[in-house]
C-alpha cells in the first residue's frame, strides 16, 4: 500500500515541481506557485460547491438558533425540523468538509516533496520525458525554500489565514436577556483567532516550501470567498426581489379581486335598481290605465 501511493501520489507531484522547476529556470518558487495553481484549479468545482455549502449553513445560522429556542428540551423534534430546513433550504452541513480531507493528505505528499524534492541526487524519480534542469534554485524572494523560515513566510501565511476566517465566520445575533450563545458558534469564532497562530508555529518548524504552498493556497481561497459571497448575495437578492414581486402580484390580485366583487355588487345593484324602476313604471302605467277608464265611464253617465 505504501509504494501504491508513492507511486500513484509522491513520484508524480516529485516530476510535476521539478518539470516546472525546469519550465522557469531552476526556480523552486515559481515551480511551487504553478503546483499549487494547478492543484486548486483542479479542486476548483469541489471546492466551490463546499464554499457555497459553508456560506449557506451559515445564512441559516439565525434560523438555527431560533428552531433550538422553539424546540427546547425536544431533541427530536429539533432534528426532524433542521432536517426539514435544510431540505427546503437546500443545504449540506457536510457539504463543507470534501475539500478538506482532499487538502490534507496533498499537504502531506507536498511536505514529503518539499522536504526532499531539492535534492538533485533524487532526479532518478523522475520519468523519462521529463526534462532535468541544470540548478535547482531554492531562494525566493530572498528566502531560502529548503529550511523553515522563522518570520516573514509564517507571518504571512497567517495574516492570510485570519483574512479567510473572518471572511468565513458566520454573523450570528447576540443573544437576549443575557442568554449564552450556541456553544458551536462561539467556538467557531474562536477559532477564528487560534487557528491563524497555530499556522505561523507550524509554518516556522517545516520548510518554508511548504509555508509558499499554503500562502498561495490561501490567496486562491480568499479570492474564491470574494467571489461566492458575491454570488450568494446576488442570489440572496435575486429571491427576495422575487418574494418582493410575488407578493406584489398577490396583492394586485387581491386588489382585482376584490374591484370585481365591487363591480359584481354595483352591477347587482343597478339590475335590482332597474327592476325595481319598471315594477314601478308599470305599477304607475296600471295606475294611469285605471284612472283613464275611470274618466271615460264617468263622461259616458
Amino acid at each position: 500500500m505504501k509504494e501504491f501511493f508513492r507511486q500513484a501520489l509522491y513520484v508524480p507531484f516529485y516530476n510535476l515541481l521539478i518539470f516546472f522547476a525546469w519550465v522557469f529556470g531552476g526556480s523552486v518558487g515559481w515551480a511551487i506557485v504553478a503546483v499549487t495553481v494547478i492543484i486548486r484549479t483542479i479542486l476548483l468545482p469541489s471546492s466551490l460547491k463546499a464554499t457555497k455549502a459553508q456560506v449557506k449553513m451559515q445564512a441559516l445560522a439565525p434560523k438555527m438558533a431560533e428552531l433550538k429556542e422553539t424546540h427546547k428540551g425536544d431533541q427530536k423534534k429539533l432534528n426532524e425540523e433542521t432536517m426539514k430546513m435544510y431540505k427546503e433550504e437546500g443545504a449540506n452541513p457536510l457539504g463543507s468538509c470534501l475539500p478538506l480531507l482532499i487538502q490534507l493528505p496533498i499537504i502531506w505528499i507536498l511536505y514529503r516533496v518539499f522536504l526532499i524534492g531539492f535534492d538533485e541526487s533524487k532526479f532518478e524519480m523522475l520519468y523519462a520525458f521529463v526534462p532535468r534542469p541544470e540548478v535547482l534554485k531554492t531562494i525566493f524572494f530572498g528566502v531560502d525554500l529548503s529550511v523553515p523560515n522563522l518570520w516573514v513566510m509564517p507571518i504571512i501565511a497567517g495574516a492570510l489565514q485570519f483574512g479567510l476566517s473572518y471572511m468565513m465566520m458566520a454573523k450570528t445575533p447576540k443573544p437576549k436577556d443575557g442568554k449564552k450563545g450556541d456553544p458551536a458558534q462561539m467556538m467557531t469564532k474562536q477559532m477564528t483567532y487560534i487557528f491563524p497562530i497555530i499556522t505561523v508555529f507550524i509554518a516556522r518548524s517545516l520548510p518554508a516550501a511548504l509555508a509558499l504552498y499554503w500562502i498561495i493556497t490561501t490567496v486562491f481561497s480568499i479570492v474564491q470567498q470574494v467571489y461566492v459571497n458575491k454570488t450568494i448575495k446576488s442570489e440572496e437578492n435575486l429571491k427576495k426581489a422575487k418574494e418582493v414581486i410575488g407578493t406584489k402580484k398577490i396583492e394586485t390580485k387581491e386588489v382585482e379581486r376584490a374591484k370585481d366583487e365591487v363591480s359584481a355588487k354595483d352591477e347587482k345593484k343597478k339590475k335590482n335598481s332597474d327592476m325595481m324602476t319598471k315594477v314601478l313604471r308599470k305599477r304607475q302605467e296600471k295606475k294611469e290605465k285605471k284612472a283613464g277608464v275611470s274618466v271615460t265611464i264617468r263622461q259616458k253617465k
